[in-house]
């Protein structure tokens, strides 16, 4: 008889349908059935002798919440039986009532509101004896705080926006299993090269039974960032060219794309686009789907721009697009961009897609659109000194700055920065703008709210618009990041950005904003609640409760309509 390995991971919910990620112990069919009737069931596909099924429950009735158990050939596995479970509510699939319609808001019947929580940078690092180095998790504070009172708000969706998993900065007990398995003393050390330590470490993020009950019941959005695969993952051409030439890379990149696409990328879809998916149906049309999904990474990492792994959902009149900020990237020093030219179309086009039809666009981004000016003055500048604009020796000093600081942000691709400040305007302007339009992200390991003040061109759009920034959900805060990213909204930082972008001749900045909130260090969670045309941000922080069990403390709740 097999077991659940892990999961269930509730992913897509939608009005009358589902989906269910789980891995098993061995090959298995895989049933969901809810309490009103609903359901689905899949095999399970193979991939490097690990088991999984992404189950589509169907039937669901909008606007209703039901109740589900998962079945292994038939075996009740979810939820479990064991004494530690029983605090945990039974899971719940709740489908969301259809989109109010009407050509305006005063013709249309209020929706319920949708609440989108978010943050990145999650390391599972806690250690035997239970203390965690890095201070309590807030996601496990999230379930704490569910658990304690199931009738209070949920999100509608958990937006994970990178670093999902650390490949490069493992847990003590990752290191110690990694030893058992090879020598750390040759490279990389001790961090995973292949797809079987990669599955180490989801099972080491995701089996906490706080944070598996919470995945199992609240929805989930992800992407990945750079730490998903390594650290300065794509940063510039010549970091490319040093990583391929290493004899463990290839490996590690395969894995890392071959895990992402099973963990993350595959819940992510909505059914019908599972149907459509070509790689999904040739990885479970043979008994050992390893050879056909590694294939996949292979063209994924050599064409790069032929593989999307952005996606948008849509939940009521809330637009949600989530963009790839990683592997679509053009290195060339000379056309530097964040997105290939395929992708900034594809985006453009969700951002864009029927205006009038949604009330706030959500554009997740794992890399902040506005930082603090002086970390993008200094992005700018060492962008313009790797382009050559003060010749090659400063080039080589452009390029160690990058890659040791991590100035690899929108503002290290000057161009597409100014691209999605312009896409970010043309979206809040005109007939049918949203109220608002909110770019979601996370990396910089501390949290704040930004304002663009002057806009390059034009007037301000009618929307609201906003930089939200999260992060971690779980990390450690180094006491330079506190003190570099403080005075980076000085006023002194303003007047040394300017000097840096004389030095690195890229003129002054034609957009400007200022800080609304923040900054904010710690373990933290961020929940947008969006209701008609109005929105409010709340900040939690993760602390540990008297009981030594995690909590969530509001650092900040503030309406955000003007």
């Amino acid at each position: 008889m097999t077991v659940l390995r892990l999961g269930p991971l509730l992913r897509y919910v939608g009005e009358a349908a589902a989906t269910v990620w789980v891995e098993t112990g061995l090959p298995c069919t895989v049933e969901v059935r809810c309490a009103d009737g609903a359901g689905g069931r899949a095999p399970t596909f193979q991939v490097s002798g690990h088991h999984y099924a992404l189950v589509t429950v169907r039937g669901l009735t909008a606007g209703t919440a039901t109740g589900y158990e998962v079945f292994l050939d038939g075996t009740p596995v979810w939820p479990p039986t064991t004494d530690g479970a029983a605090r945990f509510p039974p899971p719940e699939i709740r489908a969301p009532a259809p989109a109010a319609r009407g050509r305006t808001a005063a013709d249309r019947p209020a929706d319920p509101p949708v609440r989108v929580a978010f943050g990145s940078c999650r390391w599972a690092a806690a250690t035997p004896d239970g203390t965690d180095p890095v201070g309590p998790d807030a996601l496990a504070a999230l379930a704490a705080r569910l658990v304690a009172d199931p009738e209070a708000p949920r999100p509608d969706v958990l937006l994970l926006l990178g670093d999902q998993v650390y490949a490069d900065e493992v847990s003590p007990a990752t290191r110690r299993w990694l030893a058992t398995r090879r020598d750390l003393d040759e490279p990389p050390g001790a961090q995973v090269t292949e797809y079987e330590e990669y599955t180490r470490l989801y099972y080491e993020s995701w089996l906490d039974p706080a944070v598996r009950w919470l995945l199992s019941t609240v929805p989930s959005c992800m992407v990945f960032d750079d730490h998903d695969v390594i650290d300065d993952w794509n940063t510039s051409a010549s970091w490319l060219a040093d990583i391929r030439a290493t004899p463990w890379w290839r490996e590690r990149i395969l894995s890392g794309l071959m895990s992402y696409w099973v963990y993350q990328h595959l819940g992510n879809l909505p059914p019908d686009a599972l149907d459509r998916d070509e790689v999904y149906a040739r990885v479970r049309a043979t008994p050992d789907g390893t050879g056909a999904l590694r294939a996949f990474a292979v063209a994924a990492d050599a064409h790069p721009t032929r593989v999307r792994w952005s996606y948008r959902r849509d939940f009521g009149r809330v637009r949600v697009v989530i963009a790839d900020t990683r592997a679509a990237r053009v290195l060339d020093e000379q056309h530097r961009a964040m997105l290939a030219p395929e992708e900034a179309h594809w985006l453009r086009e969700q951002a864009l897609d029927a205006p009038g039809s949604y009330d706030h666009l959500l554009i997740g981004t794992s890399l902040p659109w506005l930082l603090p000016p002086l970390v993008h003055d200094g992005e700018v500048w060492s962008a313009a000194l790797c382009r050559g604009e003060r010749g090659a020796r400063w080039a080589g000093i452009g390029e160690r700055l990058r890659r040791g600081a991590d100035l690899e942000h929108w503002a290290a691709f000057p161009e597409s920065f100014d691209w999605l400040t312009g896409l970010v305007a043309e979206a809040g302007s005109g007939p049918g703008a949203p109220a608002s339009v909110y770019v979601l992200s996370g990396d910089v390991h501390h949290a704040y709210v930004a304002e663009p003040t002057r806009w390059p061109a034009g007037p301000a759009p009618a929307a609201r618009v906003l930089q939200l920034t999260c992060s971690p959900l779980h990390n450690s805060v180094p006491a330079h990041f506190v003190v570099a990213f403080r005075f980076g909204w000085s006023r002194l930082a303003r007047v040394l950005g300017r000097l840096l972008g004389a030095h690195g001749r890229s003129g002054r900045r034609t957009t400007a904003w200022t800080r609304r909130g923040g900054p904010w260090f710690g373990n933290h969670l961020m929940t947008l609640t969006l209701h008609g045309r109005g929105s409010r941000l709340r900040l939690d922080r993760a602390r540990s409760g008297a009981d030594g069990e995690p909590r969530l403390d509001t650092t900040w709740d503030s309406s955000l309509t003007p």
